[in-house]
């Protein structure tokens, strides 16, 4: 039986923008196969962050958000789990 493809949206707080953390989380999301996007929060100290995909890809994709590039500082990062919705066929930065 094939396991369901699961999502999580997550918005990491604190020294995230201005450090490329949005190229991080892409270029982690997209060696771990996921789809999905991150975008710069309107508060100036978040970046939320929407994947999806396996469920072992994914929980490795929270590791990498919990840890961040090296001039980034994470304060939280809080997440909401949900089912895939299918819609994403790449990992992408928005603007």
């Amino acid at each position: 039986m094939k396991e369901r493809k699961r999502s999580f949206i997550a918005f990491v707080r604190g020294r995230v923008q201005g450090v490329y953390f949005r190229d991080y989380v892409r270029t982690k999301a997209l060696g771990l196969g996921l789809a999905g996007y991150c975008r710069n929060g309107e508060d100036g100290v978040s970046v939320e962050v929407l994947a999806e995909g396996d469920t072992q890809a994914l929980e490795l994709l929270v590791e990498h958000l919990h840890r961040g590039p090296p001039r980034s500082r994470i304060d939280s990062v809080d997440l909401s789990w949900d089912e895939a919705a299918g819609d994403a066929t790449s990992f992408v930065i928005r603007w």
